[in-house]
């Protein structure tokens, strides 16, 4: 008689589950402590530099640090935990055993499938609740060199805007409409592709009507060779505060929300968003490629133990995680480019690599 039941039993589905979580969660922490402490090792120095940092600076960044390592890495936890918990249960004769009992490899496979999708939606959760503004605190703390940031909670580190032939640059962007502020402006003025100025100035805010109204300005005329220090000065009366805003936009900073809501100003603004559509669909399709972890390591769970082909298997099981966050890589950055469609850069990948492993389980043990 044909077993049709999507599971096995609940006590062997439970059991799988089990399995395949607690291994997936002890190699994130082995992966996770490993890298932060090569991480800090490296970025230590940097922090410590600021005059007033200490250790409660060096833990900041590990509060900071530690969810980005999470998110990242936790499908290749969950691809090594598929392989350590299969091939465990392949050594020691339960996958012959459940096979004997009318089970079939589909059958084995789904309680790693559906706990999968358990991680995944934590994952996505964890990534748009944490994770968005731990890189968004990161990346404005690194951009005053782990100095004091400035008391905002909308802030935008080296900002870069053409304006003409003209090239502006902020390393602090604060704020939104009227109110923005700019901090360590330089302006690269030129025409025709040739550099006559530059002006760097402190700081920079709006002055409705009269342009942006520079503080502690140094100017360098090139064709004179002159220099000039002026407390202030009127500049680019017709550089809307939006121009700053919206002119950098790091996804990885905003949750599908606020992404969503960058995308509808820059479209309003005819302004081109293919790159930012890819990471928009890619915020989905990121966190729950976990499903496909278990079905990509599959292959070593059958197999006879004793014929010395597991390790094989095992091995083609990674290769083949490998190689879907390889293509993954590669999809979105056509995506960012404007080759792919957004939708087909975030998930064509895990439709093609769903196939794969459907093709392999199928072929081989079905």
């Amino acid at each position: 008689m044909i077993n049709l039941h999507f599971f096995p039993s609940k006590r062997i589905a439970f059991y799988m589950a089990r399995l395949f979580l607690t291994r997936s969660a002890a190699v994130l922490v082995a992966l996770v402590a490993i890298l932060m402490m090569l991480d800090l090792l490296g970025n230590s120095g940097k922090i410590l530099a600021h005059p007033a940092n200490g250790d409660a600076e060096l833990w900041r960044y590990v509060g900071l640090r530690v969810p980005q390592l999470i998110a990242r890495f936790l499908p290749f936890s969950a691809l090594l935990g598929a392989l350590i918990t299969l091939v465990g249960l392949n050594q020691n004769s339960e996958i012959i055993s459940m096979k004997a009992a009318g089970i079939s490899a589909h059958q084995i496979i789904a309680p790693l499938i559906l706990a999968a999708a358990l991680i995944g939606v934590v994952t996505f959760v964890f990534s748009e609740r944490v994770v968005t503004r731990a890189t968004a605190a990161m990346s404005a703390w690194e951009a005053v060199e782990f100095g004091a940031v400035p008391p905002d909670s909308d802030v935008r580190a080296n900002v870069r805007i053409a304006h003409g032939d003209d090239i502006i640059i902020a390393r602090l962007v604060t704020g939104r409409g009227e109110a923005v502020r700019l901090s360590g402006v330089e302006v690269y003025d030129r025409a025709g592709g040739t550099l006559h100025r530059i002006m760097t100035a402190r700081q920079g805010r709006r002055v409705p009507g009269a342009g942006w109204e520079l503080t502690d300005v140094t100017r360098f005329d090139v064709d004179t060779d002159r220099l000039q220090r002026l407390p202030n000065q009127l500049w680019g009366r017709d550089i809307e505060p939006e121009q700053f805003t919206l002119a950098q936009v790091d996804p990885n900073r905003l949750n599908f929300w606020q992404l969503r809501e960058t995308i509808a100003a820059l479209q309003a603004a005819n302004r081109s968003t293919a790159t930012l559509e890819s990471n928009l669909w890619h915020k989905f399709a990121a966190p729950f490629s976990t499903l496909l972890m278990p079905l990509l390591a599959a292959i070593a769970a059958f197999g006879l133990a004793r014929s010395g082909h597991v390790f094989m298997r095992a091995v083609l099981g990674m290769a083949l995680g490998f190689a879907y966050f390889v293509a993954d890589n590669f999809a979105l950055a056509m995506g960012n480019l404007g080759a792919y469609p957004p939708v087909l850069a975030a998930w064509g990948p895990f439709l093609l690599f769903l196939l794969v492993g459907e093709a392999v389980l199928i072929r081989t043990e079905e």
